[in-house]
């Protein structure tokens, strides 16, 4: 039996900082307010190039494997080099690679970041291919023997299996922990509440949160009293440099982030969610789970990749402060 599967993305991921980098335009056109630009039909120098794995699936699978969790992924990966690169990185963490699956309809998904000036800046250039392939044919469910399922956001028509695996994992007690994406969140409000009400922890970051609730992100009191009418589990929002707040069923837990230089953000998310789920499994304790999921994002910062900075299960690590608050 497994500690925990894994399920969502499979990507193989380039991170390039160009030498000489393009303009930075403070225009209205631009969502963020700033764009950037390269000479066309330029050939653009690049200073350094680091290949890896990402997505979700993979991300999170390489925390709980680092943590002493056995650990296994289900996904699907295009029948090409990248494919097997992906495979082979995983066998590097420990990571059982029986349910991973190719086809030939598609290529392996792929992230091209391109770093800006600060490194904190980036530019994500995303191609999502096989990973949205794989379909409840694909999922032998017999031998889908676990303790937890942690379902990372599954976009596209890979969003199709959420219901699926959820009622599985309910009807069979494999306690399951999703952090859903917007094509989850968009389904039908009944039809999500009936998903997420078998949910053991809801992860969401702040945007989705607003998006799932329709109320604007700064209300969070508001926010979490909306998501405790739909899920009965634990409720974990996470707000970037803002930190994290934890609802249970009578306490709000908060915490601040630590103040690190970034290298990549690549990963951040998925690391902070899997140390959590990784410090909750091993303690029952959310205070420790908070602690060690910010340990695990802020290490995950200081190194390119997603997987590259993930703390290992004897590894000591700087505790943040938790503050505990009764929620009513």
């Amino acid at each position: 039996m497994y500690d925990i599967i894994t399920f969502g993305s499979a990507s193989w991921d380039i991170f390039i900082k160009p030498r000489s980098f393009c303009k930075i335009f403070d225009k209205k056109k631009f969502i963020t307010g700033d764009g950037i630009c390269f000479d066309l039909g330029s050939k653009v120098d690049i200073d350094d190039i680091y290949f890896c794995s990402g997505g979700g699936g993979t991300n999170t699978a390489a925390t709980f494997s680092k943590q002493g969790f056995k650990v296994s992924y289900c996904g699907m990966i295009g029948d090409d080099v990248s494919g097997n690169e992906i495979i082979n990185e995983l066998k590097q963490f420990n990571i059982d690679t029986q349910f991973i699956y190719k086809t030939k309809k598609s290529k392996t998904n792929h992230s091209i970041a391109i770093s800006g000036i600060e490194n904190e800046d980036r530019t994500m250039l995303v191609y999502r291919g096989a990973s949205e392939f794989l379909k409840k044919k694909d999922i032998p469910f017999n031998k889908l023997k676990a303790k937890w399922f942690y379902l990372a956001p599954l976009s596209g028509n890979l969003s199709k299996i959420f219901e699926l695996l959820v009622n599985f994992a309910y009807k069979n007690n494999i306690k399951i922990a999703v952090n859903p994406g917007n094509t989850q969140l968009s389904f039908p409000l009944e039809k999500l509440k009936k998903i997420l009400k078998k949910v053991d922890i809801l992860i969401l970051n702040q945007e989705e949160a607003s998006f799932l609730t329709k109320i604007p992100y700064e209300k969070e009191k508001e926010i979490l009293k909306k998501i405790r009418e739909i899920s009965n589990g634990l409720i974990i929002i996470t707000k970037g440099s803002e930190g994290v707040s934890v609802l249970n069923d009578k306490y709000l837990y908060k915490a601040k982030t630590f103040n690190t230089k970034v290298i990549d953000k690549t990963g951040a998310g998925d690391s902070f969610s899997s140390g959590f789920i990784s410090g909750f499994i091993l303690k029952n304790n959310i205070e420790y789970a908070i602690q060690l999921g910010s340990a695990n994002a802020t290490s995950c910062l200081q190194k390119w990749g997603a997987k590259n900075g993930l703390l290992s299960k004897n590894d000591k690590f700087k505790k943040i402060k938790v503050e505990k608050i009764k929620f009513n």
